[in-house]
Formats: C-alpha cells, sequence, structure tokens
C-alpha cells in the first residue's frame, strides 16, 4: 500500500485499525529485511544494456551492477556484492544445498547477505583453505558460518589445505571417508558461487596476497601462461587447465565438476579480473555472472562489440 499504491501512513493504519507508529515500523522492518528494496541508479547508466550483450554473446544470465566511471575498485567491489547477495538470497530456499569458494570478492559479499529462513538446506566449502603460515580455519570457517547464519543451512567445512605438498597425498586424502563426506555435499550442490582469482593488480585476490603461494610456484604459473584462478585452479586464457601441473595438488573442484552444479554464479569486480574472467567463460564455468558495470564495459568490447544498445 505504502510504496506501490502509494497511500499515506495515516490511510494504511486506519485501512489495518492500527496506529500510524505501527505502520511506520512494519514499513522500516521490510526495508531491514529485505521485504522492500530501496535501488539507486545513475542517471545513464549502461547496466540494462550491457546485460543484455553480455547474454546474448557469452550464452549465460548476466546482472551489472550500476556504478559510476569515476568508481574505484573498493566501490565496484561494493556493488557487486551488494546485487550477488540479494541474488543469491532469491535463489537459495529450503532443501537446497549452496557451495561456497572463499576470497576477497565472496568475504564481501557475506556481508551483505540478509537474513532469510530456510530449513534442511546446507552450505558447503568449496575449497580448502590451509597454507604455510595458518591452518586456514579461523578465515574459512567465519566466511562459510556467514552464509550458514544468513540461511538458517547446516554448514559443511572441507578441513584440507588449498593446496597439498605432493599430488599423492591428495589422492591418499580423497580416499578418507571424512573427505569423501564433504564431497558427496559438494557434489549434490544446486548452487555454486565464486569469483576470480588475479594474479596481480586492483584489489589482491586472496590466493595469490596470502602464502598460499611460493616464489617458485607463481613463476610456474606464469610460465604455464596462467592468468587467474576459479576455486583455486588455475586457468590459462583460453579455459585449459589439465595439464598444469600445480592443479594436480589443487583441492577445489575443476571446471568438469563444477560443470555438474546447475547454476554456477560468478561474482567479478575489477579491471584485473577480465583476463580471469575471459578465461572462466571459456572453461563453461559461469552460467549466472554478477560484474559491475565498468568491468563489464570492458568484457564487451574485449568481445569485439563496440556499442552497447
Amino acid at each position: 500500500m505504502y510504496y506501490l499504491q502509494d497511500m499515506k501512513m495515516e490511510l494504511i493504519a486506519r485501512h489495518l485499525g492500527t496506529s500510524r507508529s505501527t505502520v511506520s515500523r512494519l514499513i522500516k522492518r521490510a526495508r531491514q529485511t529485505g521485504i522492500v528494496e530501496i535501488t539507486l541508479r545513475p542517471e545513464h547508466t549502461r547496466a540494462p544494456g550491457l546485460s543484455h550483450t553480455i547474454a546474448d554473446v557469452f550464452g549465460i544470465e548476466a546482472y551489472v551492477a550500476p556504478v559510476a566511471d569515476s568508481a574505484n575498485e573498493i566501490e565496484r567491489l561494493d556493488q557487486v556484492a551488494i546485487t550477488t547477495a540479494k541474488l543469491i538470497g532469491s535463489w537459495f530456499d529450503s532443501d537446497m544445498v549452496l557451495g561456497i569458494a572463499w576470497g576477497t570478492t565472496l568475504a564481501s559479499i557475506g556481508r551483505r547477505l540478509t537474513h532469510k529462513a530456510t530449513r534442511g538446506s546446507a552450505v558447503v566449502q568449496l575449497n580448502g583453505a590451509a597454507n604455510t603460515r595458518t591452518s586456514g580455519i579461523e578465515y574459512a570457517s567465519d566466511l562459510i558460518s556467514s552464509f550458514g547464519a544468513a540461511f538458517d543451512a547446516s554448514v559443511h567445512h572441507f578441513p584440507v589445505p588449498a593446496f597439498f605438498d605432493y599430488p599423492d597425498t591428495k589422492a591418499a586424502m580423497w580416499r578418507e571417508r571424512s573427505v569423501r563426506r564433504v564431497l558427496d555435499v559438494q557434489r549434490r550442490a544446486d548452487i555454486a558461487l565464486f569469483g576470480v582469482g588475479a594474479v596481480s593488480g586492483g584489489v589482491p585476490s586472496h590466493v595469490y596476497s596470502a602464502g598460499y603461494l611460493d616464489s617458485e610456484d607463481v613463476t610456474l604459473l606464469h610460465d604455464e601462461g596462467v592468468v587467474g584462478d576459479v576455486c583455486t585452479v588455475f586457468l590459462r586464457g583460453d579455459g585449459s587447465y589439465e595439464d598444469i601441473a600445480l592443479n594436480a595438488r589443487a583441492t577445489g573442484p575443476t571446471p568438469a565438476e563444477l560443470r555438474r552444479i546447475p547454476r554456477r554464479v560468478c561474482a567479478v569486480a575489477g579491471d584485473n579480473k577480465l583476463g580471469p574472467l575471459l578465461a572462466a567463460l571459456a572453461a563453461g564455468v559461469v552460467t549466472d555472472l554478477v560484474i559491475d558495470e565498468v568491468t563489464a564495459s570492458r568484457l564487451v568490447r574485449s568481445a569485439g562489440v563496440h556499442r552497447v544498445p
């Protein structure tokens, strides 16, 4: 009545047989809980046209977060996080499984979630988080738990390293029942949510800035032509990954494994994410893309489209 029918609070109060102050509290609560969402768009945003163009060119669903051309990397990331949090809240429901990668982008999304009660749902960690400096438990646990709390979902942590030292160790661990239990939950995921990791520039990707790789690993990745990663599985620009040596030690799902999940949501913000995003698109791991307007414009231009409807 207030937002769609433009009725005054006094009239709504009389209609409902309550006080004006009660109506005011209800309207405030509707905004706080996400029942009512208020969005401000730049006057000359290209977001709708960019969404349609990306969808047509890449064959995916695209959601472009409007930002000003002058917005910095942090502001662009924040707008993508807000949009992604709303979309996940609308898609994720009871009796569903949500697979979550970790990283800078996912942490921002976690902070923007609003509560939605579900039943029989689960949130599962997609890749390990331990490295040579830390067990990774506190970082990953806080991030994954924030999603579980937002949806009243059970939480399944994945207590393994981001990268094993030896491929044989990974193979042995993958035979353990405790690890296989988590892998089984991952395989039952209805939605996977992840970002793309960039080797350098902009807001640093967590896998490259928090001790997960030593200098020899980084040199090897450059030699292999790696441009970034999805769920700590490294990709070349053409989306190939199978023969990259470090991937034999990685604990995240491969693109082939990700493609078994029906909805695969990739959240991207920042110029340095363009190369890894193109690699992820080439690997076929994205069904739904959330991207800031500036990066979206560059993505479209990289595909040879110079005019956006």
